[in-house]
């Protein structure tokens, strides 16, 4: 901790971003804390790198999350130069939010750890807010979680646990130059998710197949972005295909502690639905 200077989060009003920001200020003082997104005043955009050098300037540690997601054919590109503009401004390390078995985030991670940077790679599962945000929350309000998979299995992780394992990397120089693959501690399917949010919520929670283009109709009648929709299609026609039903122990070889439960995080969670 003592080689920070100064940790700028970049997506700091995201999912994740949002939480590591306000836990660094719990081991670090506020004004060697920074937040960049497309929406604060240190704006950070990455389809204008004119941005970057702005908000990289007396920077030291960086966490590194990608819009919209690194499974995006740019990533690459963008991590090669964002990593090489960040070693010309003397940034020491680099802790990228990568996902589970997404082949152009693994491009990206090897791009990091091939840069001359001090690194972490923490490589996620997808996230149990998913479900109270975003257009996954309507499916729990109308008891329909509706979508184009198949039952396949997923080991959801809570955004808290991983904010917590992106701080250690931060602030712990013993966790330094390692990748943390990290997961719920239980594989779920869409289904145990319906049967698990009926349970807890009281009322019906109910999921069905749907083709893909009836998941397409509904996205653009929700007005989510076509780029979104396209990734979401990946997302789900490629990454979910049983590739990644395996649970890891990053959480625990990061903290010393298991991550939540999904059942814990419904708790935790109940006003949101």
């Amino acid at each position: 901790m003592k080689d920070i200077e100064k940790v700028l989060v970049i997506g700091a009003s995201g999912k994740t971003g949002s939480l590591v920001y306000k836990r660094l200020q719990d081991h670090l003082p506020i004004d060697k804390v920074k937040g960049a997104s497309r929406n604060s005043s240190t704006l950070f955009d990455w389809h204008e790198p004119s941005t970057w050098r702005t908000a990289l300037q007396g920077i030291s540690h960086v966490y590194l999350t990608y819009y919209p997601d690194l499974a995006v054919e740019a990533s690459a590109d963008h991590i090669s130069e964002f990593c090489n503009l960040a070693l010309s401004m003397q940034v020491k390390h680099v802790t990228l939010l990568s996902g589970r078995g997404e082949p152009a985030a693994q491009k990206c991670e090897t791009i990091l750890i091939d840069s001359g940077l001090s690194w972490n790679v923490v490589r996620a599962s997808w996230f149990n807010q998913n479900f109270s945000g975003g257009f996954f929350k309507g499916f729990i309000d109308a008891g329909n979680i509706s979508l184009p998979v198949k039952q396949v299995s997923e080991p959801f992780i809570d955004v808290g646990d991983i904010a917590d394992v992106v701080v250690e990397t931060l602030v712990n120089t013993n966790k330094r130059n390692q990748l943390f693959e990290v997961t719920g501690p239980e594989l779920l399917s869409f289904e145990d998710l319906a049967q698990k949010f009926t349970k807890a919520l009281g009322r019906e929670v109910r999921f069905t197949i749907i083709s893909q283009s009836e998941f397409n109709s509904m996205m653009l009648a929700q007005q989510v972005p076509e780029d979104v929709i396209t990734l979401l299609n990946f997302l789900f026609t490629e990454v979910l295909d049983g590739r990644n039903e395996y649970l890891t122990n990053g959480v625990k070889s990061a903290l010393g502690r298991n991550p939540i439960t999904f059942n814990e995080y419904i708790a935790n969670n109940l006003e949101r639905f």
